[in-house]
């Protein structure tokens, strides 16, 4: 049995993909350059928001300065819009619910910055004892580099073998396999199954009910 179950969070346990790509396309908008269909979207988030901008650019105008300018209309824009159209996948709030009332410790780990991430697990998971609910900070490298899995699982004082790493995208399998963790790929988030596949999923999840039971 597992004693701790790490959950990325976007596409895995809440689905955002509207406000970001609204974010996203604020930004663009407020720059003068194209926006883009909310569809495009989940191929272009996974490594974080800074990487999110990057592709959302044309090619031209990917240089630092004007990434970080976007990135600032961006992050104003989302900051009051996070929760507009957010709502947990059909099936979470129980599994989490579940997975605590067996005992199981249970952590985010997500490529979306800090503050965000704090906001949205407190707004929708308000009552759930998270052992660590950790986002991208600084100077700490994002998703698929595992220094975030070790952190939590130092705050958590569990071995490799007693962890179980959620995620819906290759960049949540590369980090499950580069921290030595059982991975399981859910088909509900951004990205098909053939992505968790390539990336070497160890398990593939397509209901909530799969996790509890590998757990």
């Amino acid at each position: 049995m597992k004693r701790l179950v790490i959950f990325d969070l976007d596409g895995t346990l809440l689905d955002t993909i509207a406000d970001l790509g609204q974010a996203c396309n604020h930004a663009l908008q407020a720059m003068g350059y194209p926006t883009h269909e909310l569809q495009s979207y989940p191929f272009m988030v996974g490594n974080g928001i800074t990487r999110l901008i990057e592709r959302a650019l044309p090619p031209q105008a990917r240089d630092q300065a004007t990434v970080m300018e976007a990135r600032q209309h961006f992050l104003s824009y989302y900051g009051p819009h996070c929760m507009d159209l957010t709502r947990p996948y059909p099936g979470i709030p129980q599994l989490l619910t579940d997975l605590t009332e067996r005992g199981i410790l249970l952590a985010v780990a997500s490529n979306k910055y800090q503050e965000a991430v704090t906001r949205l697990i407190s707004r929708y998971f308000p009552l759930i004892p998270w052992v660590a609910v950790e986002g991208q900070r600084d100077p700490r490298p994002t998703k698929p580099d595992p220094a975030i899995v070790h952190d939590i699982m130092h705050k958590a004082r569990v071995e490799p073998s007693q962890v179980l790493y959620v995620g819906d995208s290759g960049v949540d399998m590369d980090t499950a396999r580069n921290a030595s963790l059982e991975s399981v790929g859910v088909t509900w988030g951004f990205r098909p199954e053939s992505e968790l596949r390539e990336h070497s999923a160890i398990h593939i999840a397509h209901t909530p009910a799969d996790i509890a039971a590998l757990v």
